[in-house]
């Protein structure tokens, strides 16, 4: 954005602070005509025919600029890929252990990445280790989506699982009347008697 003296067009069609159109006017003479609001004169629309520019206090403008920059950075989330690494013969210790990791993962909303690792002979039974990649999907069944199936990349075997997205549900009405639960208080006057 260009402002006061930097705009070196000599016709623009001018607004005030307010947003009312002062009409095409010359550079110069829009340039006083900020100056004496004690304003700066901002070049909004440097495409249009003539520029279109605004007479406003820059600085002010450019804080809340970066202000509603923060909050927007603030509300966004971002997801990181997190690695779950596994061998094609796992104990089931080992697994549930490698599991809880990524559910864990998958519950702060990140992504996951599974990688099997083979070594010498096994990469001969892929199968094997993509048994394990779906077992692991299966057990995380209902809070991911497989991203990216199984797939060997020369002595790995990776998987993305990514989380489901989840909709906001309404808390359910339960129906207690507003004097409280009468059966309660009679069974504990007459356990007393």
């Amino acid at each position: 954005m260009r402002i006061n003296e930097e705009i070196r067009i000599r016709e623009v069609r001018v607004t005030d602070a307010n947003g009312e159109q002062l009409g095409v006017m010359l550079t110069k003479d829009a340039l006083r005509l900020a100056e004496e609001k004690h304003l700066d004169l901002v070049e909004v629309a440097p495409k249009a025919r003539p520029p279109v520019c605004r007479i406003m206090d820059f600085g002010k403008y450019r804080y809340e600029q970066q202000k509603r920059e923060k909050e927007v950075r603030k509300k966004q989330k971002i997801i990181t890929i997190k690695e779950v690494k596994l061998r094609p013969n796992i104990e089931q210790h080992d697994f549930e252990v490698k599991l809880k990791n990524a559910q864990r993962f998958i519950e702060e909303g990140n992504k996951v990445k599974v990688t099997i690792m083979f070594r010498g002979r096994e990469l001969s039974h892929p199968e094997l280790g993509s048994e394990v990649l779906n077992k692991l999907a299966q057990a995380m069944e209902g809070t991911v989506t497989v991203e990216r199936a199984a797939k060997l990349e020369g002595k790995n075997m990776t998987m993305i699982l990514s989380p489901k997205a989840q909709k906001a549900q309404k808390p359910k009405k339960t129906n207690i009347p507003k004097g409280g639960d009468d059966s309660a208080q009679n069974q504990d006057s007459s356990s007393n008697s």
